[in-house]
Order: structure tokens, then sequence, then C-alpha cells
């Protein structure tokens, strides 16, 4: 699965091919949630408080890269990186 970003010790991962609704999933510790690139909702999984506002912010910020990434992904091909949270 490939690592699209990682800041404060979270990861952003996507799976190519996967399944709708658009979503990627996310890493934090012992933690691992889904979330949807459009409503930014954990659909699955849990983070803490403060790890799922980081991804929020996050996603508010690179929702187009987000929905890019995803298709390119489902075509196969190898996704962007995206900027951390800084």
């Amino acid at each position: 699965m490939p690592l699209i970003s990682s800041f404060y010790g979270i990861k952003i991962l996507m799976y190519p091919f996967d399944h709708l609704p658009k979503h990627f999933h996310n890493k934090y510790t012992d933690f691992e949630a889904t979330m949807d690139i459009e409503t930014s909702k954990i659909s699955q999984g849990f983070l803490p408080g403060k790890a799922e506002k980081l991804v929020k912010e996050w996603v508010l910020k690179h929702k187009e890269e987000l929905l890019s990434n995803w298709e390119i992904l489902s075509k196969g091909k190898k996704p962007e990186k995206i900027k951390p949270l800084w």
C-alpha cells in the first residue's frame, strides 16, 4: 500500500484499485482508521482525537491531491506524494 504522506507519527496510505467511496487509510501508533475523502469522516476504525483533528486539517488542504491520487491508483499507476501537515 503506497505511503502518500506522513506527519506527527501519522501515516496516510492508499490501496490501488480500492473500493468506493473514495477514501484513504490512516495509521497512528496502534490505531488505524479509514477516512472518506469527500466528507473527512472516519468510516472504519478509530484515531485518537488529536490525530483525527490533524488528519482532517490536512485533508482540507489536500483534498484535490487526494482525489487525483485516487484516480491515479485506480489506473494502477504510482501515486504522487502529498506534503505533510507542518
